[in-house]
């Protein structure tokens, strides 16, 4: 069977909970340090803005979705609706990757979730990069 190839994002949208943002944070430094845009919430959003206007310009605006799952996004509203959203827009369609940063009942998420191949974390950040940029035909230079 033949891979897939994808052209390179315009812009990734990272979804994550809160309480896994130093995780999110060094993946989205490592996607940018392979020439990957990536809207990252805690850089993008500035003080008195409205968080929830600016996620939905986001969501509208990336053409790929980045999914940190873990406990801690299994029980996450934000994170919950982020992927709906997702989930529910064309342009998403074969471009929404879960990464595993620990082990989740990411069922809670999405039953469909099981359908999407994920990037497991979880043992090796170095495989997990690896694995992560082979979606979009880059090596991972650690």
């Amino acid at each position: 069977m033949r891979a897939r190839k994808f052209r390179l994002p315009r812009e990734i949208f990272l979804s994550h909970s809160s309480k896994d943002r130093r995780f999110a944070m060094r993946l989205a430094n490592m996607l940018r340090d392979h020439g990957l845009p990536v809207w990252y919430a805690p850089n993008e959003i500035v003080g008195a803005q409205q968080w929830h206007d600016e996620i939905g310009s986001a969501l509208a605006r990336c053409d790929w979705f980045v999914l940190v799952l873990s406990p801690n996004a299994a029980k996450s509203e934000w994170v919950h609706r982020e992927l709906l959203f997702a989930l529910n827009h064309a342009r998403y369609r074969d471009r929404i990757a879960p990464v595993i940063l620990r082990k989740c009942r990411h069922q809670q998420l999405s039953w469909t979730l099981e359908t999407f191949q994920q990037i497991d974390f979880s043992a090796s950040y170095v495989d997990g990069c690896t694995a992560l940029l082979r979606v979009w035909g880059k090596g991972f230079r650690g």
